[in-house]
């Protein structure tokens, strides 16, 4: 993929990724391909998901989808019975709101479209049960400001998720991220920031609670793994290295051992770019 291109919008960037013969796998991963109908039930179904589901279990109500894009969150959302409000500013009908309204039609799900910014959420405060936000704070312009309109919507005791944010150690580590980022070299757009700066924009915002989700520990941030697709892709790296599949298979065959094995490297982990996920409460 080239380095050097760049598109005017997004729907052309995703549009220009779909036509490459060698990114069929990135673009299943990101759940741009079509039928969206299709993408959206595969996103539902994912380890992904199942572990957003469990953090929800019991909730009901009015969810906020920011940044919904294609609508595959809100779709998910709907699926598992909440009313749902999708917030895209992008109009397309590719990878914006006109693709969540034909999405919703399709499916007869419960999704109403407003076309805005996270920013400045046209909401009356306490509106929400739920705010669902998948990878969208590490794009605002303002993170602290994003952070205070989610909070503001949110009824007493609701949730706000923020799933798969980019964080970094140190900000000389951003360039080394966007360089290897395959989607920041089409549009742009792309960012991440220190865990720190998360965190205390989300406590300057009211949370009564921020848990902090890390990279290794939690299946929404390792999609497009699994706990075993990630052992087996390991298990083929080491043997690259030391050709002995049997004795890797044998050391990492127990989940609990490997579950273990994450947890020790998570102190190692310092990847530019990795994801944290946040489950924050309003008291």
């Amino acid at each position: 993929m080239s380095g050097e291109r760049k598109f005017a919008t997004w729907e052309e960037a995703v549009v220009w990724l779909r036509n490459q013969p060698d990114q069929g796998q990135l673009v299943l991963d990101a759940f741009y391909d079509d039928p969206l109908a299709g993408a959206a039930e595969r996103y539902f179904l994912s380890s992904e998901w199942q572990a957003v589901a469990a953090l929800l279990a019991g909730r009901t109500g009015t969810a906020l989808d920011v940044g919904a894009g294609r609508g595959i969150a809100s779709y998910a959302l709907a699926r598992s019975g909440f009313a749902v409000t999708a917030l895209e500013p992008d109009p397309s009908a590719i990878v914006g709101a006109a693709a969540i309204r034909g999405l919703a039609q399709q499916a007869q799900l419960p999704i109403q479209v407003v076309e805005e910014f996270s920013e400045r959420l046209p909401f009356a405060d306490a509106t929400f049960d739920l705010v669902f936000a998948r990878a969208v704070l590490h794009h605002t312009r303002d993170l602290e400001g994003a952070c205070r309109e989610m909070f503001r919507v949110l009824r007493p005791g609701g949730m706000l998720i923020a799933a798969r944010e980019h964080v970094i150690s140190k900000e000389a580590d951003l360039p080394q991220f966007l360089a290897q980022h395959p989607l920041h070299h089409l549009y742009g757009g792309e960012h991440a920031f220190l865990l720190d700066r998360y965190t205390g924009a989300l406590a300057t915002a009211g949370f009564s609670s921020v848990d902090t989700l890390a990279p290794l520990q939690s299946p929404i941030n390792l999609f497009p793994y699994t706990l075993d697709s990630l052992r087996t892709a390991i298990v083929t790296k080491l043997t690259q290295k030391i050709p002995v599949a049997p004795l890797w298979r044998t050391a990492l065959g127990s989940r609990s051992i490997f579950i273990s094995l994450l947890s020790m490297a998570e102190r190692f982990d310092n990847r530019p770019g990795r994801l944290y996920s946040f489950v924050c409460r309003k008291a």
